[in-house]
């Protein structure tokens, strides 16, 4: 298999000491697949799951915050972060479905918290269907939670209207100029972190730039993030679909939302209903001034409310 590999830049850099965990490396899902493994290798697992155009440094903050109590995993999605981008496979939401799985199986994860921002949302839906027996609680961060609601696709429809991001990615694929554009990642990964939405801009430094824009230093690096944009305007994504008995299971399961308010890529009026439908019971927390990368933006008010959320339940 051909992997777009920098193994000195993607194993090596902590990016002046704010990325500073040991990497780890499977290949369970087909290629080297990376993932942060912190914390007490006992009792519960907490996942958490990036989105696009992110990885694992999203969760840079957060991780600290719950190592001492759990095992935090992070792992970077094929084609992101330090994960290796092979060229010879698709990157729809069910392929990183597939990865996600083979690594919660070969890992054996068992009762896990998922966190999952952007993507990760789908994503980790999409193990939670394959695997409720695995998962004790649910947390989304600014990510759709699909789960065979049915209102999913007037849901979409209404986001893509009002969404810039979503908007150019559905013109960019019909000019044919959206591989041209998101393959120099490397070059506009401020503009496109910016169109999707954070509000701090104290956090733009070049370690940050770095962070986010060297895992894309060539076309040939930038398949992850062109995949998932793809997908989504041609219609290639499927989203995981659970039975009755399943959909039973998860919504006895403790859940929370936290969304940032200013989010212009994935809008509350739109998302969070999604959540509410599957469950009516969890509390949100809805942010003000907090954009799509909350991760981002309100990095201590996220953390406090997951630790608090996950020890009281």
């Amino acid at each position: 298999m051909t992997y777009s590999y920098n193994l000195d830049r993607d194993l090596l850099a902590d990016y002046d000491g704010t990325y500073p965990f040991t990497p780890h490396f499977t290949d369970a899902p087909g290629f080297a697949m990376h993932y942060v493994d912190e914390g007490p290798h006992r009792g519960e697992t907490v996942l958490c799951l990036h989105g696009e155009p992110t990885w694992g440094y999203l969760f840079r903050h957060l991780i600290p915050v719950l190592s001492s109590d759990y095992r935090v995993i992070v792992p970077d999605h094929m084609g992101f972060g330090k994960s290796a981008t092979p060229q010879n496979r698709s990157y729809w939401l069910q392929d990183h479905i597939d990865n996600l799985e083979r690594f919660v199986l070969a890992l054996d994860l068992r009762e896990i918290t998922l966190i999952m921002h952007d993507f990760g949302g789908p994503v980790g839906m999409g193990l939670a269907a394959r695997h409720p027996e695995r998962i004790r609680r649910l947390i989304t961060t600014n990510g759709p939670t699909p789960f065979g609601q049915f209102s999913l696709g007037d849901r979409l429809s209404a986001n893509v209207a009002i969404s810039p991001w979503f908007q150019w990615v559905v013109q960019a694929v019909k000019d044919g100029n959206l591989e041209a554009v998101l393959g120099q990642l490397g070059f506009n990964i401020l503009s496109t972190l910016k169109l999707n939405g954070f509000e701090n801009h104290a956090l733009i430094t070049d370690t940050w730039l770095a962070a986010y824009g060297s895992h894309f230093a060539d076309p040939s690096e930038c398949l992850g993030a062109i995949g998932w944009a793809k997908g989504y305007a041609t219609g290639a994504h499927k989203f995981e679909v659970p039975n009755a008995k399943t959909i039973r299971m998860i919504r006895t399961k403790p859940a929370m939302a936290i969304w940032g308010e200013s989010d212009r890529t994935l809008h509350a009026e739109h998302f969070l209903p999604l959540f509410t439908e599957l469950f009516p019971d969890a509390s949100v927390h809805r942010l003000a001034g907090v954009g799509h990368y909350c991760l981002e933006d309100a990095p201590d008010e996220v953390g406090r409310l997951i630790a608090d959320f996950i020890h009281r339940n």
